[in-house]
């Protein structure tokens, strides 16, 4: 098993590409830089995601300080997912690369195949 290393000796290009990395997490925070969403709502939001998958992915968010779980006393319960303050600081490099995706799309015309 390898050791984990302290996030201090990490190079930060690897620690953001670590906790954006994956297929999902970046397309999960661009949805919740919206406004709190719930679990169902985000769901939907995202399309083919499993129940699973996306479980795991808002977790992990959470346990690294980027979004925060809020469960409300109601009747069923109720659980919005948010930005933390340091995910909200998150928002200027997903709207970046959102502005650079869509450049991208109008620079380089589609391939027929």
């Amino acid at each position: 098993m390898a050791k984990a290393v302290a996030i201090t000796n990490q190079c930060p290009m690897e620690i953001g590409l670590n906790i954006l990395g994956g297929k999902w997490k970046l397309k999960i925070l661009w949805q919740i830089s919206k406004g709190a969403v719930r679990f169902n709502e985000l769901q939907r939001r995202l399309g083919k995601i499993t129940t699973k998958t996306l479980t795991q992915q808002l977790r992990e968010l959470e346990d690294q300080k980027i979004i925060q779980r809020t469960v409300y006393p109601d009747n069923p319960p109720k659980v919005e997912y948010a930005l933390t303050e340091l995910g909200e600081s998150i928002y200027p490099v997903l709207k970046s690369l959102c502005d650079w995706g869509t450049n991208y799309q109008t620079a380089v015309p589609p391939t027929s195949n």
